[in-house]
């Protein structure tokens, strides 16, 4: 399976992240030199973890590296079908799903372009961009 730095690498057109969890553990200035658009969604419980304050304010070192960032309150999200993990996007063709366990922890990485499961995710994350609030704008 290729690394995260490889697919970002040979992504050429756009790199979308749809964040689902409420905790995580980033190649994003050479990405976007490139010409690649790269945006993160992330949907998040209110009132917010330490974790997502945390990860708001180190947020800016990604959006001065050129990536969009949005986050949706979980509860705008009502009624976009969701995919039930996490994942990249690349080039709107080949997706990178991640696996959790219930603690959180990395479980496996799944690669895949099967086109229903392209189409749903890319459109959950569209829909889920459209709701959310620029990070400037967030406030946690």
């Amino acid at each position: 399976m290729p690394d995260f730095a490889e697919l970002l690498g040979r992504c050429r057109r756009s790199a979308v992240h749809l964040e689902l969890r409420d905790s995580y553990d980033q190649l994003i200035t050479d990405t976007v030199a490139r010409g690649v658009a790269v945006r993160r969604a992330q949907v998040v419980s209110e009132p917010v973890s330490a974790y997502i304050r945390w990860e708001h304010y180190v947020t800016h070192a990604n959006v001065t590296a050129g990536e969009e960032v949005r986050w949706l309150p979980r509860r705008r999200a009502t009624g976009i079908p969701l995919p039930g993990n996490d994942f990249w996007l690349f080039d709107g063709a080949l997706l990178r799903v991640h696996h959790f366990s219930g603690d959180g922890a990395v479980v496996e990485d799944e690669i895949t372009a099967d086109p229903q499961t392209v189409a749903l995710c890319a459109t959950a994350f569209e829909a889920v961009w459209e709701r959310a609030v620029p990070h400037h704008l967030y406030d946690v």
